[in-house]
């Protein structure tokens, strides 16, 4: 196995084409990515043409995967900057590499104390490695920086004693790590082991045991989200964990509260779950005075006023209010968003001004503003309305897989989305679908067909629906080939293809069914 400290940063993705950097990008949902490539070309650590001391060759085309990070003392220094400047801090190093990753002006980048480890490569030609520990060595002779703690382990028991010695040397260490990676060493074995949807499974993070704080719940108030949902969430006497500091903690659900024993005023042990995620772990019943006050779920919205339901077999509270403006700005926010309908400059701010002016009342109503309703908004110039009404424009062209997901329904997240885009021709064809015909879909089980059949027979939204077809909002299907014609056949793409790109023939071979191989 390798073993390496698992850097709390952001990860890239470097193509270089014989020896040159030509594109940087960054991971984004694992398919696409943002090209930050002058961004990345101002990090000094990342060579713009690789080197040619030692074997072995430099190949003809190279994909390399990093983090990019802030060491800590950098990130101290650069908040109190921002502060001096009258700009927020940022809230962890995690954020500010983020952030400076995505700035339009290069030249704000470089003054940004940005690092980098790497620590794999995607595509390489010319070259063929055996063990990933060789693809580590070949990485710094050709000049990139690979993490000096990154060690070569036998058997399990040395794997568990790097990450013990990794866990004690944590607070020490220059950057901020949450745990380890371990990685199947033979990329034979990599190789047989193959992918899920989303990760490798040759390797694995190994976390770290969440830092650990005491605080004071000094109230607990219920937000709305977008689905109608009630949240109760818990206002904390602030804390800093592991340099981040933690005001609120989410309790999710009344069941939650009442499992856990939440009051208010209550002394409680508090983590980031995973590092990222303030919780509530326990309550200190030990401090209670007997001024702690049992909290009580509202009956109404605390938005709307409309009244709150909990169904039988669900922990949640849901406002059942049509009109509910927490509603209908989460619901806005989340049809805009970059995985669905990405609708570019349609922030929360201009929504709520939208929804305060009377100008939107659902999503249909996006396509049908005017310019002159648009340039009345505060801080709406006539070039913001514009470019706005260019990207609502823009998005009436998408898929279907899209646009379901940015309906909101209820379980129908991308993946599910996908599926139900997968299996029929259109968005009638799924209107018409019975709950039996939904739960033939692999992938979608009674609980998703119940929500999709309740979404589509509700006739408010089937009038939603019609609107936005009106205004020209046209998903259309991404037709796949139905026949598995290259099925067991395993193919190798090099050079320059003449008719497409070597990533377009990858997919059309995955589409029939064959499988791409990285090398021979």
């Amino acid at each position: 196995y390798v073993a390496e400290p698992k850097v709390d940063g952001v990860a890239v993705e470097l193509t270089y084409e014989e020896g040159r950097l030509t594109l940087g990008a960054t991971r984004g949902d694992g398919v696409r990515g943002e090209d930050v490539t002058q961004n990345l070309k101002t990090i000094k650590t990342i060579p713009l043409r690789l080197l040619t001391r030692q074997a072995p060759p430099i190949p003809s085309r190279l994909t390399v995967r990093g983090e990019v990070f802030i060491r800590k003392a950098d990130f101290v220094a650069l908040n109190q900057a921002r502060v001096a400047q009258g700009e927020p801090p940022f809230a962890n190093p995690r954020n500010a590499a983020a952030g400076s990753l995505r700035q339009l002006d290069s030249s704000i980048t470089a003054q940004r104390p940005l690092d980098i480890f790497c620590y794999g490569i995607g595509e390489v030609e010319g070259v063929t490695f055996q063990t990933h520990w060789e693809i580590l060595q070949a990485l710094s002779r050709w000049g990139f920086r690979v993490n000096p703690l990154v060690r070569l382990c036998q058997n399990l028991s040395e794997v568990f004693a790097y990450y013990k010695e990794m866990e004690e040397q944590r607070e020490e260490l220059p950057y901020e790590i949450d745990g380890v990676v371990i990685k199947v060493n033979a990329l034979s074995l990599q190789q047989a082991l193959g992918v899920r949807a989303r990760s490798p499974r040759w390797a694995l993070a190994y976390k770290f045991t969440p830092r650990q704080q005491l605080t004071v719940v000094e109230d607990i108030v219920v937000q709305v989200g977008r689905t109608g949902i009630l949240t109760p969430v818990a206002h904390l006497r602030p804390v800093m964990i592991g340099g981040v500091e933690v005001s609120r903690a989410t309790l999710h659900n009344e069941d939650e509260i009442r499992r856990k024993d939440v009051r208010i005023g209550d002394t409680v042990i508090v983590q980031r779950a995973g590092d990222v995620i303030p919780e509530i772990v326990a309550v200190v019943k030990e401090r209670r005075t007997g001024s702690e006050r049992i909290f009580r779920f509202p009956d109404h919205c605390p938005v709307c006023g409309a009244e709150v339901v909990r169904e039988e077999d669900e922990a949640a509270y849901r406002c059942v209010g049509l009109a509910c403006p927490a509603k209908l700005k989460e619901t806005i926010y989340h049809f805009a968003s970059k995985g669905a309908m990405d609708i570019e400059g349609l922030g929360r701010q201009t929504i709520t001004q939208l929804i305060e002016a009377g100008l939107v009342h659902d999503v249909a109503d996006l396509y049908f503003l005017r310019k002159e309703d648009l340039v009345r908004l505060e801080r709406m110039a006539e070039k913001s309305a514009t470019n706005l009404l260019a990207a609502i424009e823009r998005s009436k062209k998408t898929t279907l897989a899209r646009f379901l997901y940015a309906l909101g329904i209820r379980h129908v997240g991308e993946h599910v989305a996908t599926l139900l885009a997968q299996h029929f021709p259109s968005l009638e064809a799924l209107q018409q679908a019975s709950q039996e015909e939904l739960e033939t879909i692999a992938g979608v089980g009674p609980e998703v067909a119940r929500s999709v059949r309740q979404f589509f027979a509700e006739e408010r939204n089937l009038r939603v629906l019609a609107r936005l077809k009106q205004a020209g909002v046209e998903p259309s299907r991404e037709v796949e080939p139905q026949e598995k014609l290259l099925a067991g056949k395993t193919f190798v793409f090099t050079g320059t293809l003449s008719s497409f790109t070597r990533d377009e023939a990858s997919r059309l071979v995955e589409q029939r069914g064959g499988r791409v191989a990285s090398s021979v």
